[in-house]
């Protein structure tokens, strides 16, 4: 076996591979006794088919398996021994000529290989980048009090729609002909659930204003929510594609009008959102409140930090050349049960995420960064939690927290997001001790224009 391997430019890399028939000629004979052994042929018995037959019938495609494995492992070794990075999968080569297999003799092989680039970047103290911190200012905490006397409160019964209060309103809902009378076999509802201040139309909004408990509404759903029949299906309990057709007017008749109260910022609260803390005042609350918030603003900034760190990282790399070419070839290939345009779309972002993962390598490279089950496990748990904290859940108890996250993880697009993840905040966490961090205190909105850059 002969084996060459050119990069002209150092990075769109051409290997060769010249298999002799001694390299292949002996697993072949193998593999043919083998299926002799397993080969059902009418007229003979298991392991007596004649191996003229068996070599006839069975040669050619073991030895094209047999060789394609031979490949995989020879090109594996030698880009492992030669410490050859690469992008991708190697490609049958644009060169490759056909090769006869049904005869014995050398095979000429060639494969189109994307080399990494080398990526020229160094840390050290004259490195500065910026961590923005976001204050938890009065503002904040009463937008979350807020939050949590909604979550608490409860619905009450009202006589009058209120639109400010975001009233809810339940009734019969029967549909009308086109003289205004109940249409016979029409669409009736018995239970049917309005809520007003979400009717897109005002002329139609306003049908609803000041109405009392019994009123008669006349009004058409589908003019009340325009190009949205998935409303207006949930309206009339009936199937998305089965509303089309629907454009009559409906009479609505008001049983319970339903108004949601907030909690009151009392113990009773206090005790609802922290119950495994003793809160006994407002200031205390509000103390736990500004805790729980700076936390989660905690990721927000350190998300920002990375994004930042990314582009100065990014910017001192400079230009790096990668074999874009080879690259869309492979991308197509392995995207090809997608649109025809869908690689040609989302190339530069392809691009740029190799060139980010590239700078990664090189910097884990250099610290000696290597991750662990337990690395994944707490970065699956940290997601957990921020996951939970969305919706102001911040007291879960350790062992939901894992039960999730060992979840998440048996999900292999989740599990390979966490791994990601996982890689990308350890080479941060590392980088951060080799350069100058300057923190900088912004407000909520600030923060918010920062990120949307």
């Amino acid at each position: 076996m002969n084996i060459s391997f050119e990069t002209p430019d150092k990075i769109n890399g051409l290997m060769t591979i010249v298999v002799e028939e001694a390299d292949y000629k002996e697993r072949v004979e193998k593999s043919l006794k083998d299926y002799r052994k397993r080969v059902n042929v009418p007229g003979f018995r298991p392991g007596k088919v004649p191996m003229g037959m068996v070599r006839k019938q069975f040669e050619t495609p073991v030895k094209m398996e047999e060789i394609n494995q031979i490949l995989g492992e020879e090109i594996n070794k030698y880009l492992q021994e030669n410490k050859i990075h690469i992008l991708g999968e190697p490609l049958a080569s644009e060169k490759q000529e056909p090769q006869d297999l049904e005869t014995n003799g050398p095979k000429t092989f060639m494969f189109d290989i994307a080399v990494a680039p080398e990526i020229g970047i160094e840390l050290n103290k004259k490195d500065k980048v910026t961590m923005h911190r976001i204050t938890v200012d009065d503002k904040l905490i009463d937008q979350q009090i807020e939050d949590y006397q909604n979550r608490y409160g409860h619905q009450d019964k009202a006589e009058t729609y209120d639109p400010e209060l975001k009233d809810l309103l339940k009734g019969e809902l029967v549909e009308l002909d086109g003289d205004g009378n109940v249409k016979e076999d029409g669409i009736k509802v018995e239970s049917a659930i309005i809520m007003p201040t979400y009717i897109k139309v005002d002329e139609q909004q306003k049908l609803f204003d000041k109405a009392k408990l019994n009123d008669v509404i006349v009004f058409n759903p589908k003019k009340a929510y325009p190009d949205n029949d998935a409303e207006v299906a949930s309206l009339l309990n009936m199937k998305k594609e089965e509303v089309s057709d629907v454009t009559a007017d409906f009479r609505f008749t008001i049983n319970e009008i339903s108004r949601h109260v907030k909690a009151e910022v009392n113990q009773e609260l206090f005790d609802q959102v922290y119950a495994d803390k003793k809160v006994a005042d407002v200031e205390t609350f509000r103390s736990l409140i500004k805790e729980d918030i700076a936390k989660v603003f905690e990721s927000h900034s350190e998300f920002l930090f990375t994004m930042d760190f990314r582009k100065y990282l990014e910017e001192k790399a400079g230009d790096i050349k990668l074999p874009e070419e080879l690259l869309k070839r492979f991308l197509k290939q392995k995207n090809k049960d997608k649109e025809d345009d869908f690689v040609e779309k989302h190339f530069q972002e392809a691009l740029n995420d190799i060139k980010w993962q590239l700078i990664k390598d090189k910097l884990a490279s250099d610290m000696g960064l290597k991750i662990n089950n337990d690395d994944v496990m707490n970065t699956a748990k940290m997601a957990a939690q921020q996951q939970f904290a969305q919706y102001g859940m911040n007291n879960i108890p350790e062992e939901y927290i894992e039960k999730y996250a060992k979840d998440m993880l048996k999900n292999e697009n989740q599990a390979n997001q966490i791994l990601e993840r996982t890689y990308e905040m350890m080479v941060v966490e590392n980088a951060k001790k080799q350069i100058s961090i300057k923190e900088k205190e912004v407000s909520f909105d600030d923060f918010k224009k920062l990120a949307e850059r």
